[in-house]
């Protein structure tokens, strides 16, 4: 069982969206695969999401994303484990490999975690690429992974995402875990701050250039 989610207006961290690549950037295991990934740190009370439909529409009324996400990993955990499910996930939930959904305070060393969650979401090479869209939907990565010219930038870490998620509950060889599947990003309208301190280059700032004009003509 598995539930997705999409979460509006949430700060991009950590993204590996045009070419997927190796956790820890080196293979570990045969079996280990590339992946894209993207994670969304969330604003409690502010930032808001929508459950989806199977098809992964949005669906029903917009609600504050920390509630909707602990409530659907709190779901997937009692489709699978039964009455084990609230002792497994607070156990999970304190292990940041097991779980795809963190409490910011744990890892103050990165800008903007402490005072929000972090939801970590993943996909494996094998299951195809996600969604990586603009604003108008129009892509922002060709299917080989090369950024189409005109996009360069619009993705960054720091900036504002619609996060489109698939919650669920891992129980096989590798372990008991709350994963996130990644099934998409898009560009949101709200404009962020870069991580690292550099301010994002703004397009409007600049007026158009004629030929023979001068900057004087400009402020005229």
């Amino acid at each position: 069982m598995s539930i997705k989610v999409m979460i509006y207006e949430a700060r991009l961290a950590f993204p590996t969206l045009g070419q997927p690549e190796y956790y820890q950037g080196k293979k570990q295991r045969e079996n280990d695969q590339r992946r894209w990934s993207a994670t969304g740190i969330i604003v409690p009370g502010e930032t808001k999401a929508r459950r989806c439909d199977a098809r992964g529409i949005p669906v029903g009324e917009m609600v504050d994303a920390k509630t909707l996400v602990d409530q659907v990993l709190l779901e997937v955990a009692r489709e699978k484990w039964r009455e084990k499910a609230e002792a497994l996930c607070k156990a999970i939930l304190r292990d940041p490999k097991g779980c795809c959904w963190m409490d910011g305070d744990l890892k103050p060393q990165y800008d903007s975690y402490p005072g929000n969650w972090i939801l970590a979401a993943h996909r494996n090479e094998g299951d195809g690429r996600p969604n990586v869209l603009d604003q108008d939907r129009s892509p922002i990565y060709m299917a080989n992974g090369e950024l189409y010219p005109e996009k360069a930038g619009r993705l960054y870490s720091g900036g504002y995402i619609n996060l489109h998620a698939e919650l669920w509950a891992q129980d096989n060889k590798s372990g008991k875990g709350l994963r996130a599947g990644l099934l998409g990003v898009q560009r949101a309208a709200r404009v962020g701050s870069a991580f690292g301190g550099a301010s994002r280059p703004v397009d409007d700032a600049f007026g158009d250039v004629s030929d023979g004009a001068g900057a004087a003509d400009d402020l005229a």
